[in-house]
């Protein structure tokens, strides 16, 4: 399923610290064994404008990316969208607003796991929730919104010796944002160098 960059677009305009509605970053410093070095989670509200932009800049790099080259959606298959998978862990991540430490240990948990890092890397997860507005067919707004899109939006980027990421390697936007609505069905998947992806997060995430 191809991915219409208008709707990428559509979210990466509202990501500058003037019109974002980011509520919450939660994150992990992992080494490159995967083992958590350390963890924080806090309200986006309360970070500072110049910490604000600088992730807003982490989380943006999924979406603006290329779309269907660098950023590809994928389905879930039926067996992945049950209890005991990453599908129910992400959900359950997203109703909770990165709320539940306990939820995002699990998430780092599997993470350590699985992905593969050449040094110390960063986890970091954005909750989001985006009242869309209802367009007319010239694209002017007509009125109130009537949907919420709430998503996650995943980075994992290297990190230096002070806990500073670089640019993210890979991520993820869940649920897809298709047509200007939310699909449960799919995950958007982000790989900095299509080439040389990350495979092993298409094995986290099931798809």
């Amino acid at each position: 399923m191809r991915i219409n960059r208008e709707d990428m677009l559509e979210l990466t305009r509202r990501m500058t610290v003037k019109r974002s509605s980011m509520t919450r970053i939660a994150g992990a410093y992992m080494d490159r064994d995967g083992y958590v070095d350390g963890t924080f989670n806090t309200n986006f509200l309360k970070l500072s404008p110049a910490d604000k932009e600088k992730n807003l800049a982490l989380a943006k790099a999924v979406p603006f990316s290329e779309t269907n080259v660098n950023l590809k959606r994928y389905p879930f298959p039926k067996e992945q969208m049950a209890a005991g998978t990453m599908w129910q862990l992400l959900n359950g991540i997203k109703k909770s607003g990165l709320k539940n430490d306990a939820l995002m240990d699990i998430f780092y948990e599997i993470v350590g796991e699985q992905y593969r890092s050449y040094g110390d890397y960063a986890v970091y997860m954005f909750h989001d929730r985006y009242d869309i507005p209802v367009k007319a067919a010239d694209h002017e707004r007509v009125g109130e919104s009537e949907e919420v899109y709430e998503y996650l939006i995943c980075i994992f980027a290297p990190v230096s010796g002070d806990y500073e990421p670089g640019q993210p390697e890979c991520g993820f936007l869940y649920p897809a944002f298709c047509d200007r609505s939310s699909d449960w069905n799919y995950v958007d998947i982000y790989q900095r160098n299509a080439e040389r992806p990350h495979n092993e997060l298409r094995k986290i995430l099931g798809v």
